[in-house]
């Protein structure tokens, strides 16, 4: 069975799809057979992989609507070596579309469900809201890893995705658990990043992954050339960070095991 595991974050630009993409890559070059969903209208983890979403004639939009089936809309990251369920503008349709079809917060799930057997690790990259997309993705998941910067707003907005977590696991899927929390664009120089960092660890404890994701040049570079960061410059300290991730989560996966 594979494990499904959603990248979310409700404040935007904190790193969410660098994750997912990164994440992704570095999964599949541990052997993993990784599926990389992508639920954001702007289409940056379709483009991040390497897979031109203009050019897309199928993409998550019409898999969920049930206008195409999964096989003609995944698609292959030749650069990251896993697979990929485009998003490109169309997908901006989906939050009214879903409302007017049967059972529209489990769509996503229902489609997972059927090429469970297929993947060892499937990552969702979901929109910088709490919408029906965002509900569809948690509710087909069995943990959210939350990548986050070290700021003061940055906490505020944690806590309510939190809540939001809490009420999607009473009201839609039990299993829904929070996987860990991710540091990322972090500057050890600054003071106030180091204290939200000891803050997160002294609230969550062994819920914070021991990596941390530097802030790094060559990771905000790599999807200009559609590359996950790893793939574009292995030796940067953000490269290395992301392999170092990968490991770790699955190291935490094998031990629950």
């Amino acid at each position: 069975m594979a494990k499904i595991f959603c990248i979310a974050n409700q404040k935007g630009g904190v790193g969410k799809t660098t994750t997912t993409v990164n994440l992704a890559a570095s999964l599949a070059k541990e052997n993993q057979r990784v599926l990389l969903v992508d639920l954001d209208a702007q289409g940056n983890a379709t483009m991040g992989s390497g897979v031109e979403k203009t050019e897309c004639e199928n993409t998550v939009y019409e898999l969920l609507i049930g206008q195409s089936s999964f096989d003609d809309v995944c698609t292959r990251s030749e650069e990251g070596n896993y697979d990929v369920l485009p998003a490109n503008r169309d997908f901006a349709a989906a939050e009214i579309d879903l409302m007017s079809l049967d059972n529209p917060d489990t769509r996503l799930k229902d489609i997972l469900n059927e090429v469970d057997d297929r993947y060892d690790f499937v990552l969702i990259d979901c929109p910088p809201s709490l919408s029906m997309v965002t509900v569809n993705a948690l509710c087909s998941a069995e943990g959210v890893i939350i990548p986050m910067q070290c700021e003061y707003f940055a906490l505020e907005g944690l806590s309510d995705l939190v809540n939001t977590i809490k009420r999607i696991r009473y009201n839609k899927n039990p299993t829904l658990r929070m996987i860990g929390l991710l540091r990322v664009m972090f500057d050890g120089r600054i003071t106030l990043q180091q204290q939200v960092s000891a803050q997160l660890k002294e609230n969550f404890g062994d819920r914070v992954f021991d990596t941390v994701i530097p802030r790094n040049v060559r990771l905000a570079e790599a999807p200009s050339y559609g590359q996950p960061g790893i793939i574009y410059d292995p030796s940067s300290r953000g490269a290395k960070a992301y392999k170092a991730f990968g490991l770790e989560l699955l190291d935490r996966v094998r031990n629950e095991a």
